[in-house]
C-alpha cells in the first residue's frame, strides 16, 4: 500500500491534529482544493479516513490500513531487516501492528514453509493467499477496531507453543517503564505470548521514542532487540544499550 507522498503528508497532519478542514490542509500543502479532495476520496476509498462536511478524519487510530500506508518506506525497510532474522521452514510469532503486518507480506515474498502464531486477525487477512504459510490464529475476545484476539484464552491457546523469535510493535517507550501499550488487554496477550518466546524483537519507527502510552509492557526479563530507522535520538539509543537491548537501525 505505497502512497505517494501528499497522501502521506496529509496521514501526518491528520495524525497530529486529528480532524482538519479541506481549506487547512490544501493550504498547509501548498496546492488546491479540488487536488486535496481528490486525494480524500483515494484515501477515503481505502478505508483509511472519514470524510465529514468539509472536514477529514483519520477512521481510527488503530485502523492497520492507515497506519501501513502512514510512513509506508520506513515501515518496509524495517519489516526487510526483521525478515532476515528468519529462515525458511521456521515457526515465528507476529503481534499485531503496521511494521509487523509488513514483516508478515515481506516473509511470503522472501521465505518459504513458515508456520506464523499471530493473534492479528488482520495479519491473517493481510497475507491470505500470497504464500503456503500455515497461520495459527490464536483465539480470544475480537478487538474490531484493530482486529486482533486478546483475553485469558490467549494464554491457554499459546501455551501450546514455544518459538525463537516474537515479534511485536510498540504504542511508545518511556525510560521509567520500558515499552508501553495504550490498551490494557491487548498489553497482556503481549506479555502471554512472550513467555512462549526465546527472543523478543520490537519493530517501530524512531518516532515512537518520544511518546508513551498508558500500559508499560513489562518485558524487562526477556533479551530484546529493536529494528527501527536511523533518525533514533542518541541518548535514546545509550538507554537501550544499558538496558543490554540490541538496537538495529536501517
Amino acid at each position: 500500500m505505497k502512497m505517494h507522498k501528499r497522501a502521506n503528508q496529509i496521514l501526518e497532519f491528520l495524525t497530529e491534529e486529528k480532524k482538519m478542514e479541506v481549506s487547512q490542509l490544501a493550504q498547509k500543502l501548498g496546492v488546491s482544493q479540488v487536488t486535496v479532495r481528490k486525494d480524500l476520496d483515494e484515501l477515503e476509498s481505502q478505508g483509511i479516513i472519514v470524510r465529514e462536511h468539509g472536514f477529514a478524519c483519520l477512521r481510527s487510530t488503530d485502523n492497520l490500513l492507515g497506519r501501513i500506508a502512514y510512513h509506508y518506506e520506513a515501515k518496509q525497510k524495517i519489516a526487510r531487516r526483521a525478515a532476515k532474522l528468519i529462515a525458511d521452514g521456521d515457526t515465528l510469532m507476529i503481534e499485531s501492528g503496521s511494521c509487523c503486518a509488513l514483516l508478515a507480506e515481506e516473509l511470503t515474498v522472501s521465505k518459504k514453509d513458515l508456520t506464523i502464531i499471530t493473534n492479528s486477525a488482520f495479519i491473517a487477512d493481510y497475507i491470505r493467499g500470497k504464500s503456503n504459510f500455515q497461520i495459527i490464529l490464536l483465539g480470544g475476545i475480537y478487538q474490531q477496531d484493530s482486529q486482533v484476539l486478546v483475553g485469558p484464552m490467549i494464554r491457554q491457546c499459546v501455551e501450546n507453543f514455544y518459538v525463537t523469535h516474537f515479534f511485536i510493535g510498540t504504542d511508545g517507550y518511556s525510560r521509567r517503564t520500558g515499552f508501553t501499550n495504550r490498551d490494557q488487554m491487548r498489553a497482556q496477550a503481549v506479555r502471554d505470548m512472550a513467555r512462549q518466546a526465546e527472543h523478543i524483537v520490537f519493530l517501530t519507527e524512531s518516532g515512537k521514542f518520544a511518546r508513551h502510552g498508558v500500559v508499560p509492557l513489562n518485558l524487562k526479563d526477556y533479551p530484546r532487540t529493536v529494528i527501527t530507522d536511523d533518525r533514533i535520538p542518541k541518548e535514546t539509543a545509550d538507554e537501550l544499550s544499558q538496558c543490554q537491548i540490541e538496537l538495529i537501525t536501517i
